[in-house]
């Protein structure tokens, strides 16, 4: 790896996915993965639900990719499909009872995954990584 120990973009994906199967394995107990479970918080998150449309754009994901991950969580009654008030032709999508509920219990395991790697760093060095990814892909527009 000598060749690639300065490629900031090579070391952030080796990062990447080692977190993400880490998760994956965590999350596995609650029938997850890190995409699904993402796109449960996010609609656990915004009161009312939030549109597959800002889903897509938050998660950096095509909008297929979206109404997949949509169909699965809706299938197993973690999510719903409702209308917008503001646009009928948009559905939003907001989490049941049962998707917060499991939302809850994948939070923990989701973040004991993530510290499977993440615990050789110091908390603080841990909030200075989050702080610097945050600057890398927050959009400034």
């Amino acid at each position: 790896m000598p060749a690639l120990a300065d490629d900031i973009g090579f070391l952030l994906s080796r990062a990447s996915g080692l977190v993400v199967r880490a998760t994956n394995d965590s999350l596995a107990e609650v029938g997850l993965r890190v995409r699904p479970y993402s796109v449960l918080v996010l609609a656990c998150d915004e009161e009312g639900g939030i549109s597959q449309r800002d889903l897509a754009a938050t998660l950096g994901l095509d909008p297929s990719q979206v109404v997949a991950l949509v169909d699965e969580l809706a299938r197993r009654g973690l999510v719903e499909r409702t209308p917008s008030p503001a646009d009928r032709r948009t559905k939003l999508v907001a989490a049941t009872a049962r998707g917060r509920e499991l939302r809850d219990r994948a939070t923990e395991l989701a973040g004991s995954g993530g510290q499977q790697r993440l615990g050789r760093l110091t908390p603080a060095e841990q909030a200075t990584l989050r702080d610097l990814l945050t600057r890398v892909v927050d959009d400034p527009a």
